[in-house]
């Protein structure tokens, strides 16, 4: 799969009112990609984000839908399946897709007033910093979450939580 796939699924699901844009790692090399309506509803990340949001879909797309109603939206850091890659290797990638990043962020919020949450402990931790010099509105403020798979679904929950309940209406 290359960039314009993800894109042509991603975006079919812009909100009409964007208040929050989750910035992930890369779509998973085995293909189960958060956007793709013929996924299955318990794909750990999907999961656990309707889990937060309080709403159990019917399928996929149902969710999805959901997910976009509430003014969520979620872009990866690099279009590049890298969950396969080892340490400076997918940093580096991720590190060589900043500038794309960013030009996608800025066509999703033109005037950066979106809250961008990051998830996933070397997304945190390699963008926080450069997205807010660049201004954008990063909500983490510092927190660490992780991605909701391995073990790490509560403190998911957790984390993904503390932000939901600051910055979000119906939590």
């Amino acid at each position: 799969m290359n960039k314009d796939y993800y894109l042509k699924l991603r975006n079919k699901y812009f909100p009409k009112e964007l208040k929050f844009i989750l910035v992930l790692e890369s779509p998973p090399v085995s293909g189960k990609y958060f956007y793709d309506e013929t996924g299955k509803t318990s794909e750990p990340l999907f999961n656990e984000l309707m889990k937060a949001l309080n709403y159990k879909p019917i399928a996929k797309k149902d969710g999805l839908k959901f997910f976009s109603d509430q003014g969520f939206f979620l872009v990866d850091a690099t279009y590049k399946p890298i969950n396969k890659l080892k340490g400076v290797e997918r940093n580096n990638t991720i590190l060589s897709d900043f500038d794309n990043l960013v030009a996608d962020l800025e066509n999703s919020t033109p005037e950066k007033q979106s809250g961008l949450i990051l998830v996933k402990a070397n997304i945190c931790r390699l963008l926080e910093n450069e997205l807010q010099q660049k201004g954008f509105n990063v909500l983490n403020q510092g927190a660490v979450i992780p991605f909701p798979s391995t073990g790490q679904q509560k403190r998911f929950q957790t984390e993904f939580q503390k932000i939901l309940n600051k910055y979000y209406k119906n939590a």
